[in-house]
């Protein structure tokens, strides 16, 4: 008897085994978070940072990883995949364009920098969308992000405490530092910036992880219920202190998010929580709260206000000299002008399909988690979409109030989140395969 085999276009595929990076990626939000920005690799300069080499490794990792899947792989279009390849070309055509023509030699090495950034970032965001194998590990992995995220937020509660910054103090063999560590103060309070270069960049980390960490409060109860409820409580507990617009902007846009998401008992539970906290830090701390009143009351009058404003006659300037692609991602330097607008920025380097592209990006991701909000019936999977919608509206408003990409925590968290949202997906979608651990 001759056994015939059907037709190609009629078997099933047998899906290959996803390689779980969660590891890997556990490793990258340590070193992220952990290690500060100004220390690097002495002699790679500021591509030198363990993070972004270790992004980099991420996207070695992935591509690898593809070639490997061959055709068991996944061949379902991926939106948020497809939004952040669009966006790459754009950067990619851009910078072909700036060193084709001529070019300062002193905007070259930031560019190519600039390029690397992005490369590292990409790689962080599509292992994370492709190699989080199911949602056991996708829980795991929120999970560990939350807990580094309470271990900073406890570390800018202690510099507010002592007024010291303490991280001018880390030294790590191999890694040089340059100078610029200090505590800086608004309204005669300190302003605690953990890790980061910035308070600003420490205030829009702090609150884009904010939704996450109330989503595992909520739902990972198989954790003791003060274990689960730690991160948020450090995280909400340190963003009054941070005396930063970005802060409070990116807080109140990600609770409103959420609140948006929630059930109605919930929702006016955590209002009431709200109300309940913002009534005793007018008691216990009067000078604090009139500071953070003061801070928007007195917004017209505030030079950091008026520099973002006048910013905006010079960018237009230079985007009409290259309107459709800029001048080159990374190549208008600080001492050309800080806008303290990423968006503006992005329209001079980038230029209008660029931003365009990179707006895209984020809209896809935030359009993909409500629509499976709206579309599950598992609570905690509704609970986890609205959180990762939440998280990546709080990163992209606050590209509105400094220039984002010349700090890489800011980023390298952002571009996590948004492989959180495209992991979330997949895996919900029912592409979620067997799979083998890259690193325990």
């Amino acid at each position: 008897m001759t056994t015939r085999l059907a037709p190609p276009e009629t078997r099933l595929a047998i899906p290959s085994p996803v390689v779980d990076a969660v590891g890997w990626l556990t490793i990258y939000v340590a070193l992220l978070l952990f290690v500060p920005t100004r220390l690097v690799f002495g002699p790679l300069g500021s591509a030198g940072a363990p993070s972004m080499l270790f992004g980099l490794g991420s996207l070695v990792l992935w591509v690898f990883f593809r070639l490997g899947s061959g055709r068991g792989g996944m061949t379902t279009p991926q939106p948020i995949r497809i939004a952040l390849g669009i966006f790459l070309v754009c950067v990619g055509i851009s910078y072909v364009l700036a060193m084709s023509g001529p070019m300062a030699p002193a905007e070259i090495s930031p560019g190519d920098v600039a390029l690397l950034a992005l490369a590292s970032w990409s790689g962080t965001l599509l292992l994370t969308h492709d190699n989080v194998p199911d949602r056991s590990r996708l829980e795991t992995l929120i999970w560990r992000l939350c807990v580094c995220g309470a271990i900073i937020a406890l570390l800018g509660i202690f510099q507010v405490l002592t007024r010291q910054i303490w991280v001018d103090k880390l030294s790590i063999p191999g890694l040089t530092g340059s100078a610029g560590y200090s505590l800086n103060a608004r309204g005669g309070f300190p302003r605690p910036a953990g890790t980061a270069t910035h308070p600003i960049e420490y205030g829009t980390l702090i609150t884009m992880i904010l939704p996450l960490a109330l989503y595992v409060g909520f739902n990972q109860k198989h954790r003791p219920l003060l274990v689960r409820w730690l991160p948020a409580v450090a995280v909400a507990a340190v963003v009054p202190l941070t005396s930063s617009r970005s802060a409070y902007l990116g807080a109140a846009v990600g609770f409103l998010v959420c609140l948006i998401g929630w059930r109605r008992t919930r929702r006016l539970r955590m209002l009431g929580v709200v109300a309940v906290g913002v009534a005793a830090m007018s008691v216990v701390t009067p000078n604090l709260f009139t500071s953070i009143i003061g801070l928007f009351a007195g917004a017209a009058n505030d030079p950091s206000i008026a520099s973002r404003t006048d910013s905006y006659s010079l960018a237009e300037e230079f985007l009409l000299r290259r309107p459709v692609f800029g001048r080159g991602l990374g190549t208008f330097l600080p001492i050309y002008r800080i806008f303290d607008n990423q968006y503006l920025l992005l329209l001079v380097t980038v230029g209008i399909v660029g931003t365009a592209a990179f707006i895209a990006l984020g809209t896809t991701a935030l359009v993909t988690s409500l629509r499976l909000r709206i579309r599950q019936r598992d609570e905690a999977t509704r609970d986890l979409a609205i959180a990762l919608a939440a998280s990546i509206a709080t990163g992209f408003v606050c590209l509105f109030t400094f220039d984002a990409f010349a700090f890489p925590m800011t980023m390298g968290t952002l571009f996590l989140i948004l492989g959180l949202a495209g992991a979330l997906r997949r895996i919900e979608r029912g592409s979620a395969m067997p799979f083998v651990p890259l690193v325990g």
